[in-house]
């Protein structure tokens, strides 16, 4: 194996491909004389380079073969993410094939791969993958496809690739890299870096005198953090794919970084630092910081959802500032953005979706909404897209289930829109939709499991009984829980999201504000009686403990088909699961007194 400063002349012999003096060495590479001295006598002595009568210097084909072990083999792209901060950009198209300078950042860095000398390269995708695919044909890539995108993290791209990973570079599809930062031979592993000067929450390192990562911590002031490509040799490699493999089967594993496993093996694992220039390795995590590296965006962002946005605001694309992606909900995905002294939400419809919600009944019931005050944040929604337009709404807080007068609030609510009694074109009917659930997993084949058939038979015997029950169904929420009851600072509510929304039975709302709820059985009964101010006798209390237990069915049913959809619901399925069938026999217990 070469020493730092034997490779360092070796591979400026052949990156350069100059004939060189010693002085000039010396000065290139910030040595004394007989320091060069010392590594040219050494390397002659191997042969690796020989000295003309001019005495001047240049590589052997020994020396060539001598810096082989440092020679790149491949790179690996990774543009299978979703890059859900870079709204609304993101959302039309993977962020990787963003123009940038007139540029595609992913061709871009292909281009700056080939150049030095690196022909081999997988990208691999996920999100929006077809739109990647013309990479094949033009830059002769290779294409792999990350089915599991969705719902891990980047350790699902890189376990598809362990085979391929030797001397391997790494690369983000959404870097800007202004200067070339490739190069054909590479000494050792290391993981790129800028830095931050004051606080930031990136991934900072800290390394020993030799450059060596020692320590790697989320947040940190006036440090070097992780930025661009990373660069595995062969025994990096060796070491991480055994690493990956053992450890993939973890949950843990699956929905973090590869750099979290990394961090977790960093004794076995050898990186060092390479450290640039903040303004030469460039990462856009937001339109605004892309706004100021490319004014092109300023005025155009060639955006469908920017577009949408200017002509319901009579606005321009350069007014609409300050975007940031709200964590995106198990239906849909959201930001919210400032024009002029407002800020708004844009809300757009997720995958899938339509499928099981009629945005023209949303849309109708918007318009309710609004007029009986239970909604004053709503702007505009496209009833054939499902897109929607609202005030932003302040330091909004959610509903506390034991916060009497939040709830007292909340019912006034639900109880205001059922008495009103207004009729939609569209019809909710939650126990209907929760048999087309039924159908949908089924056909999935997601129902085999054997509670799947008895819980079903539960509740197909709690609905008999309440299908004779006469009740008038008007318009509902269908969707009455505490993430959709906001409070602002003045303590003014809002019933939000009106997705689901239809005709329907009006217990069907307060069974979806119980059955989301950690109310025991007493408080659900509690409630229910306040609903009506007072006590309730046997058969009406049955009605709304029934839907209780319907509201939990269904809930827990759209819970199973998101989960097929690859979005985790978390401890809900579980609670809706439980209240279905405690509830169910409340109920039936009561109806057959």
């Amino acid at each position: 194996m070469l020493e730092i400063k034997e490779y360092e002349l070796l591979n400026s012999l052949i990156k350069l491909k100059i004939k060189c003096t010693q002085r000039q060495v010396a000065e290139k590479f910030s040595m004394s004389l007989g320091k060069v001295n010392q590594i040219v006598r050494k390397l002659c002595e191997q042969q690796l380079i020989q000295i003309g009568s001019d005495n001047v210097f240049q590589i052997t084909e020994r020396g060539v073969a001598a810096l082989e072990p440092y020679k790149v083999h491949n790179a690996i792209i990774m543009a299978a993410g979703m890059s859900s901060r870079f709204a609304p950009l993101s959302y039309e198209k993977p962020k990787g094939l963003l123009k940038v300078k007139g540029e595609i950042l992913i061709e871009r860095e292909i281009r700056q791969l080939h150049e030095a000398g690196i022909d081999d390269i997988t990208v691999v995708v996920g999100y929006m993958k077809e739109k990647f695919f013309y990479l094949e044909e033009k830059f002769g890539v290779k294409i792999i496809v990350n089915e599991d995108y969705y719902r891990f993290n980047n350790t699902s791209t890189l376990i598809r690739v362990t085979e391929q990973l030797s001397n391997t570079y790494i690369c983000s599809s959404d870097n800007y890299f202004v200067d070339n930062v490739f190069e054909p031979y590479v000494f050792k592993p290391y993981y790129s870096a800028v830095y931050a000067a004051g606080e930031t929450d990136e991934y900072c390192l800290e390394c020993d005198n030799k450059g060596r990562i020692k320590n790697v911590k989320i947040g940190g002031v006036d440090s070097w953090y992780m930025l661009g490509h990373v660069y595995f040799d062969h025994n990096f490699s060796k070491k991480f794919v055994q690493i990956l493999k053992e450890e993939y089967v973890k949950e843990e594993t699956r929905s973090q970084l590869w750099e979290n496993l990394y961090m977790r093996h960093m004794n076995e694992l050898c990186l060092y630092i390479r450290k640039y220039e903040a303004d030469k390795v460039l990462e856009f995590d937001s339109l605004d910081e892309l706004r100021a590296f490319d004014q092109a965006y300023i005025n155009n962002t060639d955006s469908k959802i920017m577009k949408n946005i200017c002509r319901v605001l009579q606005c321009e694309d350069r007014d609409i500032v300050n975007i940031k992606a709200i964590k995106a909900g198990l239906t849909n995905t959201s930001f919210r953005f400032s024009v002029g002294d407002k800020d708004y939400v844009y809300r757009h419809p997720g995958k899938g979706t339509e499928n099981y919600i009629n945005r023209k009944s949303e849309a109708f019931s918007m318009e309710v909404a609004a007029e009986l005050k239970l909604d004053n944040t709503f702007i505009y929604i496209d009833e054939q897209e499902g897109w929607k337009i609202s005030y932003f709404v302040q330091n909004a807080r959610e509903l506390d289930y034991h916060n009497s007068s939040e709830v007292a609030a909340a019912i006034s609510m639900m109880r205001t829109l059922s008495q009103e009694k207004r009729k939609s074109e569209y019809n909710f009917d939650i126990w209907k939709r929760a048999m087309e659930f039924v159908e949908r997993l089924q056909e999935e084949q997601k129902s085999d499991f054997d509670d799947f058939l008895n819980l079903e038979n539960l509740m197909k015997q709690l609905y008999s009984y309440i299908e004779k029950d006469t009740t008038e169904k008007c318009l509902c929420h269908c969707d009455c829980y505490s993430p959709n009851f906001l409070f602002d600072d003045e303590n003014n509510l809002y019933l939000i999201d009106w997705e689901y929304s239809g005709n329907d039975d009006p217990a069907s709302d307060l069974g979806t504000f119980i059955c989301c709820s950690d109310y025991s059985y007493e408080e659900a009964v509690a409630t229910i009686e306040q609903y009506h101010d007072g006590k309730v006798d046997g058969k009406i209390l049955a009605h709304y403990l029934g839907y209780v237990s319907i509201a939990s069915y269904y809930w827990y049913l759209w819970a199973l088909y998101q989960e097929t959809m690859g979005k985790h619901v978390g401890e809900y399925l579980y609670i809706w699961y439980k209240n279905s069938k405690f509830y169910a026999k409340k109920a039936i217990e009561m109806y057959e007194l």
